[in-house]
């Protein structure tokens, strides 16, 4: 698990310099503090570089990349794991190859000069992100692991294209242009990004599941973007009645998911276990346990609220286990405490804290000696744990049920929810046009986001506002899904499906994933999200992923055995930090990060929002009039106006090429 960069210049005798490549590695040192490795390639124009986290072969020397073919054709960097490597190589080997390292890497190479990518992507599975030359193409690929858990961004300049693991490594390169769009801006308020794109003009990120290839010909570069992989749900008519078999979808889904942890637990380093109080967590550490033969470090995150601490139920499961448990509780101050130096490494803004605290953690599992964890993040998606996803079950995906029946298990959602209401659930409902016309229904888990538009757009300075008078933020995310795979699906399939596609990629991977946990050098491996499983998954039922009032119904059914029966029984808790207005302590940590970022004068430099409506929202927070399903909201809101602000003091008011000189001069990073 590493850091990836590099440079395509159009023009082929253009070597790109070394030093800026070094520069661009040393800026994310924090996602590979173990070493750093770059290769230009003579009279092509193109440069890699590398930071490395040594998870699998320790040897620095051997396993440094980026990597040159035998033949000098091709140049690699790779971020993240290939899981089933060894069989893969043993094959290769058996075929004629020869490997240089133990890296899971290099299978990159060998399955691409014998197949081409298209055969070769087919074989990878995990997470990952590469960037791969073929100097007898003249051509390069930007590949994307299929769900995004590894970020990669891209951005064309004057003399080509860069890429890289984060936008600050793009920021590196003198070239790179930094400054907001005005979308994108809107996009960083209202938390939901139009997919495939950035809060900064003209950067954007390789979609999931996506390969851009970039073609240099006559010194001009063209680039094109295609799909290998995608959220492929059966059409609505082919799933079995209701007279299916559940049980050979309880097995199937414990099998493909004991196959998925036993990949992942793969390393040449020891390997532990995050810890909620979710049936996800619990199921990754409970068969994490019994398929390993010593004691699993648990990780887990206490809050200082009983409302939303889970750490009784974890400690029941680390307890049943047999788990060696490290607790970090966090009090209100330790969340804002951290929050500029937590949106340095998320890139983007973030609605609740649990980002930070994610940060935290990783820190302490790193404190500890810790480089790789298995986590739960995907199963919500696969197994419809989201309030959200029920919602729109009750609303759209239940015909054949008494309208009474349908509202009084809503009313019990909506009850059982209420905390998360004004952020995890709309204050009420919200309809977007563009996609009622595109899959028949807004999602119910996009809703509290859009909804934010008529709060979000006031706050935008009005030389920015003034272009987005017209701006539809619904149809710019509608446009990019792919209709080809919401027609004719299950609405509770396509609700899936648009979550997938926008809040897992955008949020929960980024602020609540890769970025947080490598800001301290430490790799997650979500196992749900192994794409065999996933496939799996995808094959079952509506009614036996949401059966009755009752949410992952076969995957709880699948872990039955090894589930505290308080979790067991338990309806879904979504995991998030306290937001402000539950604590005076923590509001007052907000208002202190306001002095400095939202002061008068702080707004006026950006130029990013209008101060009058700042100082309105505000006031509107600390009143009592206000309900608390708004307070969430608008607890959200200031998060995102600090976070605008705080992006724009690291990566626009910051000399950010000037920085990562200096980083790589610290830590004698040297061309």
């Amino acid at each position: 698990m590493c850091g990836i960069a590099g440079i395509f210049n159009r023009d082929a005798n253009q070597t790109p310099d070394a030093q800026t490549l070094v520069n661009m590695a040393a800026i994310m040192h924090h996602r590979g503090p173990d070493g750093f490795g770059y290769q230009t390639l003579d009279n092509t124009g193109v440069g890699f570089s590398h930071a490395r986290l040594s998870i699998i072969d320790l040897n620095e020397d051997r396993a440094r990349q980026p990597f040159v073919s035998d033949n000098g054709q091709l140049l690699l960097a790779h971020n993240g794991e290939f899981y089933d490597f060894k069989r893969i190589r043993a094959d290769l080997t058996a075929q004629g190859a020869r490997f240089r390292s133990k890296s899971d890497s290099e299978i990159v190479l060998h399955l691409y000069e014998r197949e081409g990518l298209d055969e070769t992507l087919k074989h990878l599975r995990g997470e990952f992100a590469f960037g791969l030359y073929d100097r007898h193409e003249d051509a390069m690929y930007l590949v994307r692991d299929r769900f995004g858990i590894k970020p990669l961004y891209y951005t064309e300049t004057a003399d080509g294209v860069v890429f890289g693991s984060e936008l600050k490594v793009l920021f590196a390169h003198p070239s790179v242009k930094r400054e907001f769009s005005s979308e994108g801006l809107y996009h960083q308020l209202i938390q939901v990004m139009v997919p495939g794109t950035t809060a900064f003009a003209g950067v954007k990120q390789v979609a999931p599941g996506h390969v851009v290839k970039v073609t240099r010909k006559n010194g001009k570069l063209t680039l094109s973007e295609s799909k290998y992989w995608d959220v492929n749900f059966p059409l609505e008519h082919e799933y079995p009645g209701d007279e299916v078999d559940e049980q050979q979808y309880i097995e199937g889904v414990r099998k493909h998911l004991l196959e998925a942890v036993q990949h992942r637990l793969t390393a040449d380093v020891p390997v532990g276990c995050y810890l909620s109080g979710g049936i996800d967590s619990c199921a990754i550490l409970g068969l994490s346990a019994a398929a390993t033969q010593t004691s699993v470090k648990a990780f887990t995150i206490g809050f200082d609220s009983d409302d939303y601490d889970e750490t009784p139920i974890a400690q029941e499961m680390a307890e049943a286990t047999g788990a060696d448990h490290h607790i970090m509780r966090l009090k209100a101050d330790d969340l804002y405490d951290h929050f500029v130096k937590t949106i340095w490494h998320t890139e983007r803004t973030i609605y609740n804290t649990l980002g930070v605290a994610k940060y935290l953690m990783s820190q302490q599992v790193n404190e500890v000696g810790y480089k790789v964890v298995l986590t739960g993040e995907g199963s919500d998606e696969l197994f419809a744990g989201y309030p959200a996803f029920r919602k729109d079950m009750f609303l759209h995906g239940l015909d054949h049920l008494p309208d009474s029946e349908r509202k009084a298990w809503q009313e019990l959602l909506e009850k059982n929810n209420k905390l998360f209401k004004g952020a995890m659930l709309a204050r009420e409902e919200f309809v977007s046009p563009a996609f009622n016309a595109k899959m028949g229904f807004t999602p119910s888990c996009v809703q509290p986001w859009l909804s934010c538009g008529d709060v979000a757009l006031p706050l935008i300075a009005s030389e920015r506002r003034a272009g987005l008078e017209d701006y539809d933020a619904g149809k710019a995310i509608a446009e990019t899904l792919d209709e080809t795979m919401l027609k004719g699906r299950h609405p509770l399939d396509r609700a899936q499906y648009v979550w997938i596609k926008t809040m897992l990629e955008g949020q929960i991977l980024t602020w609540g994933g890769d970025r947080v946990d490598m800001a301290n050098s430490m790799e997650a491996r979500p196992a749900f999200l192994d794409h065999h499983l996933a496939e799996y998954a995808f094959t079952v039922p509506p009614h036996l992923r949401i059966k009755g009032n009752k949410e992952k119904y076969v995957l709880r059914e699948a872990m039955k055995g090894l589930l505290p029966e308080t979790l067991y029984k338990r309806e879904k808790f979504a995991f998030m930090a306290p937001p402000a207005h539950t604590d005076p302590k923590k509001w007052q940590a907000v208002l202190k990060l306001a002095e400095q970022f939202l002061s008068e004068d702080a707004v006026k430099e950006a130029g990013l929002l209008d101060f009058n409506e700042v100082q309105r929202t505000f006031a509107r927070h600390e009143s009592d009039e206000v309900p608390i399903d708004e307070k969430v909201q608008l607890d959200a809101v200031i998060n995102h106006m600090l976070g605008v602000q705080i992006l724009h003091h690291h990566f626009v008011k910051t000399d950010v090429p000037a920085l990562a000189q200096q980083r790589a001069n610290e830590l004698g990073w040297c061309a």
